[in-house]
């Protein structure tokens, strides 16, 4: 049933920006991809138990309450609570036990009690559970002092969730601790949207595909593809793998062509920008709707946006810190959108600087950081994009706003942990 069904397409002109726009702020170019994209796969059924990592097309409805009957929290005596009063209680213990898969045959009688474990569904006449730990027994009278609460030491059926309620809305990524809530409400089988398959191309003819080869001066290994292919696969998706291209726009194009009949969406690394050998953006714009972002940011800027026989394009630059910083702004709340798990934003806190800067108007600039000891925010000791080594260094990002700005030791600056993007 759900194979036949087909998602929406994203529309042609889907990315094109307005006549006149040139440097795009980060927000507006955030607020134009929010708007523009949908779930771009289908959905299928399948078992909640093997349904971790995947997204939910449909509100996940609970099949039965949880707890599905009223239940001791403890272990301990049960009993009628208006059996009970002040000062030191003694109550007789009827024969037997009331345990979790082993209910207590029969009710417990006006002014007597029952030995009760955790999870043990309450006997009829009781409504109270006194802890263990409180208790005195010689094994045919239960003593204690009162009062007690009513209802003390026990779980209301459904006090966590009610059966037909919604336990979980369509979109959410399920977790392992979503599986636990599903599976405790009888929930065998969840309406998932299939996994995003995002393909992922690097060009350029300075690159060298495979570190185990040789690479001449000229020439550096690709750090980009493995890095977005990792990228794709903690996000959820199924990475394909077009490989490396030389800057050939026949080759390109039949990498892309491969890309548009393997995946859902296409990464591509370098030649997204304007220069004589930047071939993919030519060849986006020739065969494709190409729309080129000049986004108002530092590292990053040339964001190409196309569709290539209708699958979504997405241009990185080919800096590698760049494309590593795209890739988390840019990339992953447009993956989670058309994969049916919505806009994500990204998680952000508010902390001391452990560092100084000064910066000019015009761009949003994102520092490679960490927090130290004393949750302050340190940077990376060079802003420079070539330093692949500040993205392993990093567990986060500093976001400085567009506007011109100081900074000192102390001041608030916003941090955003890798975490924050699944990582």
């Amino acid at each position: 049933m759900s194979d036949e069904l087909t998602p929406p397409r994203l529309r042609n002109d889907c990315f094109a920006m307005p006549q006149g726009v040139s440097w795009v702020p980060v927000e507006e170019a955030l607020e134009r991809l929010r708007g523009v994209l949908n779930p771009v796969v289908a959905t299928e059924t399948v078992a909640t138990a093997k349904a971790a990592g995947r997204v939910l097309a449909t509100d996940a409805v609970a099949r039965r309450a949880n707890p599905p009957a009223p239940n001791s929290a403890v272990d301990g005596y049960g009993f009628a609570h208006t059996s009970t009063g002040e000062g030191v209680q003694r109550l007789p213990l009827v024969s037997g036990r009331a345990a979790a898969g082993q209910p207590f045959a029969g009710a417990v009688p006006p002014g007597h009690a029952v030995r009760i474990l955790t999870g043990a569904i309450l006997p009829d006449g009781v409504d109270t559970v006194v802890l263990e730990e409180d208790c005195a027994t010689d094994g045919a009278t239960l003593a204690f002092d009162g009062p007690v609460r009513h209802g003390a030491n026990t779980r209301n059926a459904g006090e966590d969730v009610t059966a037909g309620a919604r336990a979980l809305p369509a979109g959410r990524r399920l977790t392992p601790a979503d599986l636990a809530l599903l599976s405790a409400l009888g929930v065998a089988t969840v309406e998932v949207y299939r996994p995003l398959r995002v393909a992922v191309l690097s060009t350029g003819d300075e690159i060298v595909g495979d570190p185990a080869q040789s690479a001449a001066p000229h020439q550096i290994f690709d750090a980009n593809r493995p890095m977005l292919l990792a990228l794709a696969a903690a996000w959820g998706c199924v990475p394909v793998d077009l490989g490396h291209a030389n800057d050939s726009p026949d080759l390109i194009a039949a990498r892309l062509d491969r890309g548009a009949a393997e995946a859902d969406v296409i990464l591509t690394s370098g030649g997204a920008s304007a220069g004589d050998e930047d071939h993919v953006s030519a060849l986006l714009g020739r065969h494709g709707q190409l729309s080129c972002w000049r986004i108002a940011m530092k590292p990053g800027r040339p964001l190409a946006l196309a569709l290539w026989k209708g699958v979504p394009v997405f241009g990185l630059p080919g800096n590698p810190v760049a494309a590593f910083v795209c890739a988390l702004i840019f990339a992953r709340p447009a993956l989670d959108a058309m994969s049916g798990a919505g806009w994500s934003a990204p998680l952000a806190f508010t902390v001391p600087a452990a560092f100084s800067k000064r910066k000019k108007a015009g761009r949003r600039e994102y520092l490679r950081a960490r927090l130290n000891a004393e949750g302050r925010a340190e940077v990376f000791a060079s802003e420079g994009s070539g330093r692949i080594s500040g993205l392993s260094w990093a567990t986060g990002l500093v976001e400085l706003p567009d506007g011109a700005a100081e900074f000192a030791p102390g001041h608030a600056v916003r941090y955003l942990p890798f975490a924050g993007f699944g990582l």
